[in-house]
C-alpha cells in the first residue's frame, strides 16, 4: 500500500534517499499547515556518523494556522517507512498528518515538541 512521507529537510536530497532506499522516491511539492520549521541541535552519535548536521529541523505546531512548512509528499512502501524510522535521529518519532492537498502523510517530529504540544 502506498504510504506518503512528507519531508522538509534530509530526505528531500537525492543522495539520501539513494543511500536509505537504493533508489530516487516520486513525490510532490506539499504544504503542511499550522506548523513550523524549528531548527533543534542533534546529539545522536549514530545519525551524525552519516554525515549529517547538528542541526535539523522539526516541525512543530504552531499557534499561528497561517504558518506553514513547504516540502514534499515522497511515495513510500510500509518497508521504507520502516527504513526511515531507523534512519531519523533518536528523539524523531513519525505521526500521521494531513497536508494542504488532503494527502495524509507522516512526518518525523522531536519527541520533546510533539509532547509539549499535547500529541
Amino acid at each position: 500500500m502506498k504510504q506518503y512521507l512528507f519531508s522538509y529537510g534530509t530526505l528531500q536530497k537525492e543522495k539520501t534517499q539513494l543511500e536509505l532506499f537504493g533508489r530516487i522516491l516520486q513525490g510532490s511539492a506539499d504544504t503542511l499547515k499550522g506548523y513550523k520549521a524549528y531548527a533543534i541541535k542533534i546529539t545522536d552519535a549514530k545519525f551524525l556518523a552519516k554525515g549529517e548536521q547538528k542541526n535539523q529541523l522539526t516541525a512543530i505546531i504552531s499557534e499561528d494556522n497561517n504558518d506553514c512548512i513547504k516540502g514534499t509528499a515522497l511515495e513510500v512502501t510500509e518497508d521504507e517507512l520502516l527504513m526511515a524510522d531507523r534512519y531519523e535521529p533518536d528523539g524523531y518519532k513519525r505521526i500521521k498528518i494531513v497536508l494542504e492537498s488532503g494527502k495524509d502523510a507522516w512526518i518525523y517530529s522531536a519527541i520533546e515538541f510533539i509532547n509539549s504540544n499535547g500529541k
